[in-house]
């Protein structure tokens, strides 16, 4: 697996091949250093790369300890699924994996999260960079209070994009399934937009400086069942080009479009310490149908969380 170059304060302009890192095409082939790699004979995206490999991953505040000794594997062009009650850390492993948890004073991560083969938290990897190539949205839709056009023109114009900001534009909120939606409005403000057509101009936003991953923390969670469906299809259409982490409270949901699901809980400490853990992480058919551990069936089922 090639290493990427994570040390670039700015990295290259929006659509532009990034130096030592994969760059997508369609996720049926990279091109790593210059070089064009096909899948191998019966190889599907996604099956014979990891895109982050996570070792014992801890993550406290302060004293605290809010995720226990973390290992897994993401693989590209997948969508993995992180599932468990409330307080069990999945938001938290999720921030780990963009650096976000940096914005916590008090937060320290412990372990390592290889990206392509590079430690995102290694003295030399600028943050700024890996949030560049590892977007987020977020729970609740937050589109800047400009124009739908510039929501999209935002992220490229600071990464000092220097091709055609239309097509760009165009391109991005094709890609999120919005386009023919507000395409005679480009210059209307994106808060007239529907609650489900903002969470997919915050995608539309993500994908428009060219990351490698997007991180989604229960993207759905405050949308109608028509939005939602509108969002589930997206990402699926969305992992031929990306790797999606998702976050999500809905089971049904993580059934429906994730490939891989990690399941944490949490274990309570006679002090009242509540602390996530992961229990199993298997493909997603197995998560849901023939899990390993009793917890993962417990839960899956309805007995507890």
């Amino acid at each position: 697996m090639e290493q990427a170059n994570l040390t670039q304060p700015a990295g290259p302009a929006p659509g532009a091949p990034t130096p030592d890192l994969p760059v997508r095409s369609g996720g049926r082939a990279v091109s790593v250093g210059g070089v064009l790699r096909k899948n191998g004979p019966g190889e599907a995206p996604g099956t014979q790369n990891s895109i982050f490999d996570v070792s014992g991953l801890k993550v406290f505040y302060g004293s605290f300890q809010a995720v226990a000794e973390t290992t897994m594997q993401i693989r590209e062009h997948e969508i993995t699924a992180l599932i468990g009650p409330s307080g069990c850390g999945k938001t938290t492993v999720l921030r780990c994996f963009n650096r976000m948890n940096d914005l916590i004073e008090s937060a320290r991560v412990e372990g390592t999260i290889r990206y392509h083969g590079v430690d995102i938290y290694g003295d030399q990897v600028d943050p700024v960079e890996v949030r560049r190539r590892i977007g987020m949205v977020f729970q609740k839709p937050n589109p800047f209070p400009k124009s739908i056009y510039d929501n999209i023109a935002f992220g490229p114009r600071i990464a000092g994009f220097k091709g055609n900001m239309d097509d760009l534009v165009e391109e991005s909120l094709t890609r999120a399934a919005l386009w023919d939606e507000v395409r005679d409005k480009l210059k209307e403000s994106a808060y007239a937009l529907s609650g489900g057509q903002q969470q997919r101009l915050c995608i539309a936003r993500a994908i428009a400086t060219s990351p490698d991953v997007l991180l989604m923390d229960e993207p759905c969670s405050s949308l109608d069942p028509i939005a939602t469906l509108r969002i589930e299809e997206l990402m699926i259409e969305l992992k031929r080009d990306y790797s999606i982490i998702i976050v999500t409270h809905n089971m049904q949901q993580a059934a429906r479009v994730s490939d891989r699901t990690a399941f944490f809980t949490v274990d309570v400490k006679e002090t009242g310490m509540r602390t996530g853990r992961l229990v199993e992480f298997d493909t997603t058919d197995v998560i849901f149908t023939r899990p390993h551990q009793k917890q993962t069936e417990d839960y899956i089922t309805g007995r507890f969380g």
